[in-house]
């Protein structure tokens, strides 16, 4: 007879116990699925407004490697003089500093993207200065004339970079 009293609370107490464990279940769920709604509408919003100034970096880094492609450097910077070493200095000096001014567009890139764009400018120095240390070369000009035909034979470094730059770009889309 004592068993009838536990059966029959048994029996209004599981459907409620029942119906607690979905409601919470379903509860959780919607949560869940709106804190997921919540981060993505975030999200697209941060890539919505992040997008324009990754494509400024990128533009601003592609303008770098263009300004020290050494063909159109050679062209832009005439030598003060006619020391070779001066002029390896002030062209080494102008690369230098026009990367200075483009630090800070590394936030924007990927990793691998900004190292091919540091490895571009250090080749272009390194190309700079083995050019210089040439029996070759005993003036300024002639160390304009050296650079330029070796770049005749091989490739600039900025060139495989901007090739590397546009693929990374194409890839935002």
């Amino acid at each position: 007879m004592e068993s009838l009293p536990i059966i029959e609370l048994l029996s209004y107490t599981l459907p409620a116990v029942v119906t607690g464990v979905v409601a919470y279940y379903f509860f959780d769920l919607h949560t869940k699925n709106e804190e997921g709604r919540r981060r993505y509408l975030l999200h697209k919003e941060a890539q919505k407004n992040a997008l324009p100034l990754r494509l400024q970096a990128f533009e601003r880094m592609t303008l770098y490697m263009e300004r020290i492609n050494p063909t159109k450097l050679l062209i832009r910077i005439a030598p003060l003089s006619q020391d070779k070493n001066e002029y390896e200095n002030l062209i080494i000096a102008q690369i230098e500093q026009e990367f200075e001014h483009n630090l800070t567009q590394q936030i924007y890139m990927s990793d691998e993207c900004w190292t091919i764009i540091v490895t571009a400018k250090n080749t272009t120095i390194q190309m700079i200065r083995k050019a210089n240390m040439s029996d070759r070369v005993d003036s300024a000009d002639k160390l304009r004339e050296v650079l330029l035909n070796d770049l005749m034979e091989k490739q600039s470094p900025s060139n495989a970079a901007l090739a590397y730059i546009k693929n990374e770009v194409g890839q935002l889309w």
